[in-house]
C-alpha cells in the first residue's frame, strides 16, 4: 500500500470502503495547493478508529470525496492526563495547546486566574492548534481543547480521584521527586506571568489532591514551564516511560 504524505483529521467514521466528502477547505488544500488528484492517497484519523489510507475518487476545487481503504495506525489514546493553564499572549497560548496535544495531554483547560492576562479565548481556533498538531505529527488522537474556566470553580468540583501536579514557582531549586508520585488519573496545572496570587497558591497547596513540585532550579516562562512539566510528567509516570 502506498504510503501517505499528507495527514488530516476528519469528523466522519473511518473503516473498510467508508466514503469521506471534503470540505471546501480540505478540498483547497489537496486539490489546488497539494495539486492531488484522483488516485492519489491521503491519511485520516478522527481520534476514534485510528488512521486509514483513503483514495481520492473525486477532486475539484470545492468539493472532493476520498475512500478509505486500509487502516495503518491504531488508535494511540494518551495517558488520562489533563493540563491547566492561563492564558497569555496569543502565538504563546497557541504554542502551549499545540505542544500539549503533541506531548499527550488528553484534555487541556484554560483556566482564568487571579493574574491571567485575558479572560477571553477563541476556543474553536485553539481546537484548530490541537487539530493541526496531530496532523503534523502523526497522532491519532486530539486533545479537547476547553472553554475557559475559573481555576477556583475547577477546584470547587475537582474529581475526587484525580490527583495535581502543581507546579510552584515558590519551590524553585528544590527536587520534583516525581517518583514518589502515585499513579492514576492526573492533572498538571501552570500558574500565568507573574504566578499565583497567595490566595490561589494557598488553596492549591491545601487542596486534598493536590502534589506541589518544582520544574527544577530556574523560574521558567509559563510556556516553557508546560512543556518542562508535561515531559516531567511523561517520562515519570506516562508512556514514555
Amino acid at each position: 500500500m502506498e504510503r501517505a504524505k499528507i495527514r488530516l483529521f476528519v469528523e466522519q467514521p473511518l473503516g473498510q470502503g467508508n466514503s469521506v466528502p471534503m470540505t471546501q477547505p480540505q478540498a483547497n488544500y489537496l486539490f489546488n495547493v497539494m495539486r492531488l488528484g484522483v488516485g492519489d492517497v491521503v491519511a485520516l484519523f478522527n481520534g476514534q478508529d485510528g488512521e486509514w489510507t483513503a483514495r481520492v475518487v473525486d477532486a475539484a476545487k470545492r468539493r472532493g470525496m476520498v475512500v478509505c481503504e486500509q487502516q495503518t495506525l491504531p488508535l494511540q489514546t494518551p495517558p488520562d492526563l489533563w493540563l491547566l493553564f492561563a492564558p497569555i499572549k496569543k502565538a504563546r497560548t497557541d504554542f502551549i495547546v499545540e505542544k500539549a496535544a503533541e506531548m499527550g495531554a488528553a484534555k487541556v483547560f484554560p483556566v482564568q486566574t487571579d493574574y491571567t492576562n485575558s479572560d477571553r479565548i477563541r476556543q474553536d481556533k485553539l481546537q484548530a492548534h490541537a487539530i493541526e498538531a496531530a496532523e503534523q505529527c502523526g497522532g491519532t488522537y486530539v486533545p479537547e481543547v476547553a472553554n475557559i474556566k475559573k481555576l477556583s470553580a475547577m477546584l470547587d468540583a475537582w474529581p475526587e480521584d484525580r490527583h495535581l501536579l502543581f507546579c510552584d514557582e515558590s519551590m524553585v531549586g528544590e527536587p520534583s521527586r516525581l517518583q514518589d508520585l502515585p499513579q492514576g488519573p492526573w492533572a498538571i496545572v501552570i500558574g500565568p506571568e507573574g504566578g499565583f496570587s497567595d490566595r490561589e497558591r494557598d488553596a492549591l497547596r491545601s487542596h486534598p489532591n493536590s502534589h506541589p513540585i518544582s520544574l527544577g532550579p530556574r523560574i521558567l516562562r509559563a510556556d516553557t514551564a508546560a512543556v518542562a512539566a508535561l515531559a516531567l510528567w511523561q517520562s515519570a509516570l506516562g508512556d514514555w516511560a
